[in-house]
């Protein structure tokens, strides 16, 4: 890990009666902007430059993603790169046998890479709720982190301070014509834009699975969430977890690097 892991703060998994995204996700902050009339933070400008925060304008980083079940576990190295709000490419570098399954996305669109079969394969609608690469993850928390952004109000539930540190408890309901499976959303983003838990809530207002941000630390030149965990509220030892190993923000990336040519016969 990065030298710079020591300035890492642990925060407790929270936890409700009852974990989005990265990269989305692959989820994911600088000074919150102020509603310019009310002179009070504004929910949904909270939530944006969140988002913006963990993305920056382009990013290349490497995680390695921890799938656990009751009776086994796997890991996974992989390499993702970011450009603007639309373009990502995510790669398997490790293990062996997995190396070289990708999954691209541009804009809505999605589309993976598997080399066994040798074949790209574009992700259709009815597939999106689907499990990304074995995981809690699902391709829609991968392929619409800006979703939350365009497709929701939002509004501050909550203000609290923890080790000196302001917390804003944000509720995002979808609009009415949205395309998006949730009810609702709610999320607590502190005040330096860090997302430390992100909550999803199903139409009948049950918490289905909620992502937590287990460790807090620089890198990159930023803030970020170092260790985030999935989990769905009904299967207690079921998670995913991604550990961000290293990470260089605002870097100069090519529109070719995320092409399905590039998806299916690398070039970086």
């Amino acid at each position: 890990m990065n030298s710079l892991r020591h300035t890492v703060r642990r925060f407790p998994a929270c936890r409700t009666s009852g974990w989005s995204a990265l990269m989305a996700g692959f989820a994911a902050i600088g000074v919150l902007t102020v509603a310019a009339q009310a002179g009070e933070p504004d929910a949904t400008s909270i939530v944006r430059d969140a988002v913006n925060h963990w993305r920056g304008v382009s990013s290349d980083s490497v995680m390695t993603m921890v799938i656990h079940r009751p009776d086994w576990e796997r890991s996974m190295t992989m390499r993702a790169w970011t450009k603007g709000d639309k373009k990502s490419l995510v790669r398997v570098l490790e293990p062996r046998k997995d190396r070289g399954n990708g999954t691209l996305t541009d804009d809505n669109n999605m589309w993976s890479y598997s080399p066994k079969i040798n074949r790209v394969i574009k992700i259709p609608s009815s597939m999106m709720g689907q499990s990304w690469m074995g995981s809690d993850f699902s391709n829609n928390d991968v392929a619409r982190a800006d979703d939350i952004i365009d497709q929701y109000d939002h509004s501050i539930l909550s203000v609290t301070e923890a080790e000196g540190i302001t917390i804003y408890e944000i509720e995002s309901v979808p609009h009415e014509e949205a395309a998006v499976v949730w009810g609702r959303e709610v999320l607590q983003i502190r005040e330096d834009h860090v997302v430390i838990s992100h909550r999803f809530y199903d139409q009948d207002g049950e918490l289905v699975k909620q992502l937590t941000s287990l460790e807090i630390g620089e890198m990159g030149g930023r803030l970020v969430a170092l260790r985030q965990r999935m989990a769905k509220v009904e299967a207690e030892d079921e998670w995913t977890e991604i550990q961000l190993d290293s990470i260089e923000y605002d870097v100069d990336l090519k529109d070719s690097l995320f092409t399905l040519s590039n998806l299916r016969n690398p070039r970086d």
